[in-house]
């Protein structure tokens, strides 16, 4: 493999099963208000929105409406919870780490570009104790632009040492296939992710049924 190759990774829904604990940080800011637990897991691929998405699913669940101002209050509240057990029942998707360790044996630089905050990235990959397997982790709050805008791609690529016109994203979500529509790089779902087989529906350039293999699509995706 010729360097300057990247593959970048998104983190939630993609290189971990975070919904769990982001569930569990939402559902602690509606027992603070006397609610008690309003989400489940079946609200899995809402988790995977974000922090806003779950409180206002929330809110809709009492039958009332999200008024921003409101989510935006118990918006902290939920990172603060989040922060508290942020790798309580996370974890990496089976194969993950080995598919990593073998892109990296093969010459590719890796990365991670997340729209979760970049402290709460880093705290949750040093947790499962991986972060050292990627050359850079760029999140949500590295920028004043997030994805998928293509500056956070671009930065990710660059900080691992990759060439952009020689790197792929591989993701979970609309968002990430957009990333890489507007950086005009191939993108890969995982079909084992929040949507499942589903994900299908946005035609990406390849689909991931399972991490073993990764390395041969990369290859593939990467000629």
């Amino acid at each position: 493999m010729q360097s300057g190759s990247c593959v970048v990774f998104d983190l939630d829904g993609t290189l971990a099963d975070t919904s769990a604990d982001l569930l569990a940080a939402a559902n602690a800011c509606f027992r603070a208000m006397g609610e008690g637990d309003l989400l489940g897991p079946e609200d899995s691929l809402v988790a995977f929105h974000g922090g806003r998405a779950m409180l206002r699913a929330g809110f809709a669940r009492l039958g009332r409406p999200a008024e921003e101002a409101t989510v935006d209050l118990w918006y902290p509240r939920l990172l603060e919870a989040y922060r508290g057990a942020i790798a309580v029942h996370t974890r990496m998707y089976p194969g993950a780490v080995e598919a990593v360790e073998a892109l990296r044996r093969a010459g590719h630089a890796v990365t991670i570009c997340t729209n979760k905050p970049e402290a709460l990235a880093e705290m949750l990959m040093r947790a499962l104790g991986v972060r050292d397997l990627f050359g850079a982790l760029v999140g949500a709050d590295t920028l004043p632009l997030r994805k998928p805008d293509p500056a956070p791609y671009h930065l990710a690529v660059s900080r691992a040492g990759g060439e952009v016109g020689r790197s792929m994203i591989l993701g979970d979500t609309e968002t990430d296939l957009k990333t890489a529509r507007a950086v005009g790089v191939p993108c890969a779902l995982v079909s084992f992710g929040p949507e499942g087989a589903g994900i299908a529906r946005l035609a990406p350039d390849a689909l991931l049924d399972r991490y073993e293999d990764l390395p041969a699509l990369a290859a593939r995706l990467l000629a």
